[in-house]
């Protein structure tokens, strides 16, 4: 209801000239109860709506992961055994065989990798 204040003006008139300048005081404050009783009632339906379409769209989700077949995710790939150089140990080879060694080969270049000259104690 788009009611502007002519409007307004105009009903207000209208109720102080049926009613009267001694009950529309009283009339005013019986229909403030009334709407604010109406107000309370309709958000009461509102919320009581809300609260039973919510419980239907749980149920409908429960039902449909009860019907639904579960995809299991795929097992990660175990990943290559990395060869670590050994700690503490100096070698006298060259930087290449030292570049060798420590870069992470391939299990087939393991086999085909030189070995690397072993240290002498002097």
């Amino acid at each position: 209801m788009n009611l502007g204040m002519p409007e307004l003006i105009f009903i207000f008139l209208l109720a102080l000239v049926i009613v009267g300048p001694k009950k529309l005081p009283e009339l005013a404050r019986q229909l403030g109860k009334y709407m604010a009783e109406f107000k309370r009632a309709s958000n009461e339906f509102r919320s009581q709506l809300e609260a039973e379409m919510l419980n239907i769209e749980l149920e409908e989700r429960a039902k449909k992961e009860k019907e639904a077949p579960r995809v299991l995710s795929p097992e990660p790939v175990p990943e290559e055994p990395r060869i670590e150089p050994p700690q503490g140990i100096v070698s006298r080879g060259s930087s290449e065989d030292i570049s060798a060694a420590v870069a992470d080969p391939h299990p087939d270049e393991i086999a085909q990798a030189k070995p690397l000259p072993s240290a002498s104690t002097d």
